[in-house]
């Protein structure tokens, strides 16, 4: 059996990944799988594609973006199944991004916890209190929360 007689249809591959068609096509048009196109323009997947499938799965559960996924499936071959090594080094950069990923999030629960602890939810003993919206003068978005576990773990805000 030739490498092209293993191909599999989208529809075998979102049924065996658990994922809709219209999700495999997304993540094929994100770079995070590829396919070939059969003598009718039919997408294909070779076998391997499963386990990025799983990957991609097992990331979003955690919590990591696709964006996230996609930078660890690029350092991967695509043509052929990852080596032992190859994953490894993938869950290595992963187990840094869900450390920084607890940290934010214990910074999180912490100050939500002494936000909802006044009972009120008080503006003057909030810990994300902004009088005169000067955060505004930090940048965009939500920025203390994110600066919480700059001191390696520990809430500032």
């Amino acid at each position: 059996m030739s490498a092209r007689d293993d191909l599999l249809s989208i529809g075998t591959v979102a049924q065996r990944a658990g994922v809709s068609v219209a999700a495999l096509r997304h993540y094929e048009e994100r770079g995070l799988v590829e396919a070939v196109r059969d003598a009718g323009g039919r997408r294909r997947f070779p076998r391997h594609v499963l386990r990025r499938l799983a990957v991609v799965a097992a990331g979003q559960r955690v919590g990591l973006s696709l964006a996230d996924i996609g930078e660890a499936l690029a350092t991967l071959p695509a043509g052929r199944p990852p080596t032992a090594r190859e994953w490894a080094r993938v869950g290595t950069r992963w187990q840094e991004l869900l450390d920084t990923r607890i940290r934010e999030l214990e910074a999180l629960r912490t100050s939500l916890t002494g936000c909802i602890g006044c009972g009120c939810l008080s503006l003057t003993r909030c810990t994300l209190l902004n009088p005169h919206d000067t955060a505004a003068t930090e940048g965009s978005g939500s920025r203390w929360l994110r600066e919480a576990t700059d001191d390696g773990g520990e809430s500032t805000v």
